[in-house]
């Protein structure tokens, strides 16, 4: 077996004799490098009363430089220790403001040169925006007048953002509640070697983890007054929550506290619950929790105790909390699943029962003493559900709204929120006050066709106001005046980008008109769906992409097809639709539709059969069914005249590659394969949520329902050519699934192929630095033309698999 491994600009290896190079960075065709190269599309943001836009311009895509600045993974944790900070954010280097409808575009004055700015939260009143900016050392927090679109450094305070948004608006809008670094904690620890190589992002296992830990997340709650006064609030410590009561007089504080599990990211670290007073004259204690060790099995799933402390957002200052009432254990039988208490000020008395819920909470949705709307799940068949509460009796009313948790066509939207006179999110509802509005994606049987629905809680009578329609995706953002009907919506078509549009009645004004950041570079691609049988029976949808200008007479192309993408877990969802053909294509990192730049088509979405009970005792039998999907897909492409099914490359990422992987080995379907940052050597077992997940980070928990497991393991063989191009550090624990250097070294092992194995430095779990999006697209198009690439010469056919199903 031929491999060849590449470290860029650290070393790589060659296969036939494993041998290391140094190689520079490389560049793929200019069609490619234009493509990526493509500014970034301006974001939006709208003040909460629909009067003010404020845009804003993205920075450019980092450099390696920018990649491979100091950072600490720990406790589940990327810090960047330089700022203080959450690291590889993306930045905003730009602020532009206008007064709707038809106000002039204002460029905000006084913003820091070289600006990285992030975290911009609107005042309760809509006359200002927070936001931090990360200089080289440290995290400040800067203001802007909304009528003037001028900014001002709050002076004489660095944030600590280790732990998210580092400050909240008090409902003054004069006042805020910020975490900042704690003055005089002295120098930082210095890593040990070890450290500074540390692999993996968890654990916290040594004296010296632990200073670093309570170093770099220690913060302090301060008030803030935008007259300059400050004061702080309470006691240093890890905090993760500080979030003032609506009526601006108490902050609810939630942090972590010793001591640290070595086993566990912080999300399961002991905590500390307690209740402030803005004057400083009370510090109450709520709850103090232990570490979460262990939970139950299955999905929903929850500790034991209280948990989601929150403020209701209708009244002064009243906190609700969760509590489970069934042990957290999904599996057991119980008639109420969970309660809701509450306590209000001056919380001596002890907490109240709001409701018992005979389901999983998910969320509540505030909105008077008359209205409120409480969803959960249902667990033993994943059905949702949102009743109204009946507060004075603590009663829940018939379902509103109910719905199969996995069914995409029957979601029937959610309800829509808006700001009250504090500043606090509230069910938006009509005159009477008991009809609210619904946003939906409207999933169909022709795509995603958004909608805004009215709903009666009273009679149950719901009114359509509005849907998408072709040949635009159109999704509603804001309502303005449910009266007049008017809102604003974010519209875009497989050729326009997205902008934002004011509808009023039938009446569509456009209220931005950002440029297509692809213009000059060609068209866009041609969206064709695939609508077909699998060997199963189910009938299902796959998206073909194809190059701008093809037509049939052009002939099959060679093909790239995604695998791990598009995965069901039960019957009613393979079937469905997702997405919208006619939204607006981008270019992302990973994305594989640069190749059709190229003359190539892209396969994406093709459903896949999911792990279950069932098939994962027979891991060839699962295996079969996977390949007789694939294969049904491609033999629906050749069918409509578009796929070359001799000339086919599967590409998997993240937990695709490793099924990409096992498709080469296993079938005849493909000639080559390409693995980009994943997981490897994944087993179909379903039951993975015990003891081999403590410690786990909550976004690295292996979830059957959620993660697409690969069915095969390792492969035994490995006959066509193959390329692994992880991250220099995924930031996936080890205990979970085989590196990709192991899956590499068995391949080594096993010989018969060509392998090339590349990493890039200063990336995790993907590829962000323009250098290694260059390097990534350079050897992806070279590895497509070298097997692929098309010939005048006829090709033969693969061989097909059996396409009846076992």
């Amino acid at each position: 077996m031929r491999v060849h491994i590449l470290t860029l600009a650290l070393s790589a290896l060659t296969v036939g004799h494993s041998s290391a190079q140094t190689l520079p960075y490389q560049l793929p065709p200019r069609p490619l490098v234009a493509l990526a190269d493509a500014p970034p599309m301006p974001r939006a943001s709208f003040s909460p009363n629909g009067q003010w836009l404020l845009q804003l311009d993205m920075q450019e895509r980092p450099t390696v430089f920018d990649q491979s600045q100091p950072e600490l993974r720990l406790a589940g944790l990327r810090i960047n220790t330089t700022v203080t900070g959450r690291s590889r954010m993306a930045h905003v280097r730009a602020l532009r403001l206008r007064q709707l409808p038809k106000g002039l575009e204002l460029l905000v004055q006084g913003l820091p040169a070289n600006a990285r700015i992030s975290n911009l939260q609107w005042s309760p009143d809509n006359t200002k925006i927070a936001f931090t900016h990360s200089t080289r050392d440290h995290l400040e927090l800067w203001v802007v007048d909304v009528v003037s679109a001028s900014a001002r450094l709050v002076p004489n305070i660095f944030l600590n953002g280790s732990l998210g948004i580092p400050y909240e608006w008090v409902s003054d809008s004069k006042t805020l509640v910020v975490r900042a670094v704690v003055g005089g904690r002295g120098a930082a620890p210095i890593a040990a070697p070890a450290e500074a190589g540390r692999r993996y992002e968890y654990p916290v296992k040594t004296p010296l983890e632990e200073q670093m830990l309570g170093y770099y997340v220690l913060s302090q709650v301060v008030r803030v007054g935008l007259d300059g006064r400050m004061a702080p609030l309470g006691q240093p410590g890890l905090i993760a929550q500080a979030s003032p009561s609506p009526d601006g007089r108490f902050v609810l504080v939630r942090s972590y506290r010793r001591p640290y599990p070595t086993t566990l990211s912080l999300d399961r670290f002991p905590q500390r619950v307690q209740v402030l007073a803005m004057d400083g004259l009370l510090d109450k204690q709520l709850a103090d929790l232990p570490a979460v060790e262990s939970l139950p099995e299955g999905l929903g799933a929850v500790p034991t105790g209280p948990r989601e402390f929150a403020w209701r957002e209708d009244v002064p200052n009243t906190l609700f909390w969760v509590e489970a009432r069934d042990g957290g254990n999904p599996a057991q039988a119980a008639p109420i699943r969970d309660q809701l208490l509450t306590l209000a000020a001056p919380f001596e008395e002890p907490a109240r029962e709001l409701v018992a819920l005979p389901a999983r909470f998910q969320r509540i949705y505030w909105g008077s003493e008359q209205l409120v709307l409480v969803e959960g799940t249902r667990l033993k068949d994943r059905r949702q559900f949102v009743w109204p509460l009946d507060i004075l009796t603590k009663t829940l009313q018939k379902p509103l709204l109910e719905y199969p948790e996995r069914n995409a066509y029957a979601h029937p939207g959610t309800p829509v929120l808006h700001p009250n006179a504090q500043g606090r999110p509230v069910l938006l509802t009509d005159r009477s006050g008991t009809g609210i509005y619904l946003f939906g994606t409207g999933a169909s049987s022709e795509g995603d066709r958004p909608f805004i629905d009215e709903l009666s809680v009273r009679t149950r009578a719901s009114q359509r106001w509005w849907r998408s329609e072709a040949p635009y995706y159109e999704q509603p953002v804001l309502i303005l005046d449910p009266v007049k009907r008017s809102f604003i919506t974010k519209r875009e078509s497989d050729q326009q980008p997205p902008n934002y549009h004011l509808r009023t009645g039938p009446k569509l004004v456009a209220i931005t008109q950002f440029a297509d950041p692809y213009a000059g570079l060609g068209s866009l691609p041609r969206v064709q769906p695939l609508r077909y049988q699998r060997p199963d029976g189910r009938a299902v949808t796959a998206t073909l992409y194809l190059p701008a200008g093809y037509q049939a007479a052009d002939g099959p192309l060679p093909t790239l097809m995604e695998v791990g993408t598009t995965m069901f877990y039960d019957s009613t969802g393979i079937s469905q639709m997702r997405g919208s053909q006619h939204a607006f294509a981008r270019y992302n990192w990973g994305s594989p539709l640069y190749w059709t730049a190229q003359g190539y088509a892209v396969l994406q979405g093709v459903p896949l059969p999911a792990p279950s009970a069932s098939n994962a005792a027979t891991p060839a039998a699962y295996a079969q069914k996977i390949m007789q999907a694939a294969s049904s897909a491609l033999a629906e492409g050749r069918r409509m005249g578009f796929i070359d099914t001799a000339r086919v490359v599967v590409l998997g990422q993240g937990p695709g590659a490793s099924l990409a992987t096992s498709l080469l080995a296993e079938s005849r379907l493909f000639k080559a394969g390409i693995a980009l940052p994943g997981l490897h050597n994944q087993s179909a077992q379903v039951r993975l949520l015990g003891e081999e997940q403590k410690g786990v980070p909550t976004e690295f928990r292996l979830d059957y329902a959620s993660v697409p497991l690969a069915p095969f393991g390792l492969p035994d063989t490995l006959r066509r050519p193959l390329l692994v191009m992880p991250a220099g550090f995924d930031g996936l624990p080890a205990g979970l699934a085989t590196r990709t250097e192991e899956l590499y070294a068995e391949l080594q092992r096993l010989g018969g192929t060509s392998v090339n194995y590349a990493t890039l430095p200063g990336e995790t779990h993907g590829y962000t630095a323009r250098e290694s999006l260059m390097q990534l697209l350079a050897q992806m198009n070279t590895w497509l033309d070298t097997y692929i690439k098309p010939t005048a010469a006829a090709s033969q056919p693969a061989t097909p698999l059996p396409t009846s199903s076992n």
